[in-house]
């Protein structure tokens, strides 16, 4: 029995950097949209009067995106398990980057109206769109070069990417905020960022014309194995687990509300706090920082004890923590919001996502493996997008709800599902990569495992 794929030499610490630097690259292009729906959004692209409105709406049309990327994943999940992880890679790259540099050039409502809010909302599909087939296929890329034991921590680098990503997404608006006058950044300033897309695309195209197709894939295609219908037996013969993906990516809950409802808790005039903008922009920086370096060591951790163990930990931790997070920031106390934002975001909630990369994609054969996670998580990504609006609809401005408590135990419910999904799956960390995702796979035995594992 093979346990490794036929890739050998330098070839998985190459895929697992192109998968760092294109997630990097595509989620940066991704999560500017996040802060700017935070910041500057509610004044620009929606009618003045009324704040709550305003807030609102902005933050749904965040969400919106979420409602495009389950389109996406039918289409390029099923591109990606057609025609090559590499293809559909370079795809995601470009539409990404277009519709990001034009959110960049919209008009203001002020000069255009109600096509301002309505442009926005098509490019911030566009982007969903684009984004949805990013991670399955990047991810399926990585684990078909990793070698056997070493699964887990070769695809965490994905995931490390898209916090470093995350990371230049919030810190490019410091500068911006801090120098700038409020008049200039409303007018001008926040643009920025989404021009800078321009150059993102061109060097993430470099990058990933040169990443080779996964063996497993090119082996799929020598055989005639390739999936024709992929979404058809996706449905037909792994709706289980199909069913726990969906569950598990409920726990984005946490990331959503951390970055865009708790900014717009803090800072946004509806809510009465009024709180410095640039102190909570850190946290979206100093909490992927962290997660950056403690992300490779999670997914390690999971390459020895298993991916169930340390996803439900690290779940059910984080949903907790949101409690304390959301009261230091009603407490007015930024310091102990963003010390919590760290320890909560940083470093508990790498235990999802550090280990869903692998563990999703090990739940799947490779046949249809990009086209399964692609739809299953993208639409639960496209509820928990969602959540930012349902937050502002059970705790809004003016509405007289504890907003901590409210808020937190909706995060924690969605932690709750999450975790069920993840402790009910198949523990697949130490099955070969041929026998993933078949009826009855069996796992190499520990001992033999360890060994393999030392010397891979």
């Amino acid at each position: 029995m093979s346990t490794s794929t036929a890739a050998s030499g330098r070839t998985p610490k190459k895929a697992a950097a192109s998968g760092w630097i294109g997630s990097a690259l595509e989620y940066y292009d991704f999560f500017v949209y996040a802060s700017a729906a935070s910041l500057v959004f509610p004044q620009l692209f929606f009618p003045k009067g009324n704040p709550t409105v305003a807030i609102m709406a902005s933050l749904a049309t965040f969400g919106v995106a979420y409602v495009a990327r389950p389109l996406g994943a039918f289409v390029l999940g099923r591109w990606g398990d057609r025609h090559g992880r590499k293809n559909v890679l370079v795809l995601c790259m470009f539409l990404m980057g277009a519709s990001t540099f034009l959110v960049g050039c919209l008009p203001s409502y002020e000069t255009i109206g109600m096509w301002a809010p309505i442009l926005l909302v098509v490019l911030r599909l566009m982007q969903g769109f684009a984004v949805s087939g990013e991670q399955a296929g990047a991810n399926a890329m990585i684990l078909e070069h990793a070698p056997f034991g070493k699964r887990g921590y070769y695809c965490s680098f994905t995931l490390q990417g898209t916090q470093a990503g995350q990371i230049i997404a919030a810190a490019v608006f410091i500068p911006l905020t801090a120098l700038l006058a409020d008049d200039a950044f409303q007018g001008w300033g926040w643009r920025i960022p989404f021009w800078m897309s321009f150059v993102v695309v061109l060097v993430g195209y470099y990058i990933r014309r040169n990443v080779d197709e996964t063996p497993a894939f090119r082996e799929q295609q020598s055989q005639r194995a390739a999936a024709k219908a992929p979404i058809s037996q996706v449905f037909r013969q792994h709706r289980a687990n199909l069913v726990r993906v969906f569950l598990m990516t409920f726990v984005n809950a946490v990331a959503v509300t951390t970055t865009v409802f708790g900014m717009a808790y803090a800072t946004q005039p509806g809510y009465g706090l009024e709180l410095d903008k640039t102190m909570f922009l850190w946290i979206p920086v100093l909490g992927n920082i962290t997660a950056v370096l403690v992300i490779p060591f999670v997914g390690r951790l999971s390459d020895r004890i298993g991916r169930r163990p340390v996803f439900v930990v690290g779940t059910l931790g984080a949903g907790v923590l949101m409690y304390a997070y959301l009261f230091f920031i009603s407490a007015r106390s930024p310091i102990l919001a963003l010390i919590t934002a760290i320890l909560m975001w940083g470093i508990v909630y790498q235990g999802y996502n550090a280990v869903f990369p692998a563990f999703w994609q090990e739940l799947f054969p490779t046949r249809i493996r990009v086209t399964a996670v692609a739809i299953a998580s993208q639409i639960g990504v496209a509820v928990t997008g969602f959540i930012p609006t349902i937050n502002s609809l059970v705790a809004g401005p003016g509405s007289g709800i504890n907003v901590p408590l409210a808020v937190g135990s909706v995060v924690l419910v969605s932690c709750v599902l999450a975790a069920i999904g993840a402790w009910t799956a198949p523990e697949p960390h130490r099955v070969p990569l041929e026998s993933l995702g078949e009826p009855g796979a069996t796992p190499v035995p520990r001992e033999d495992y360890d060994r393999i594992r030392a010397t891979a």
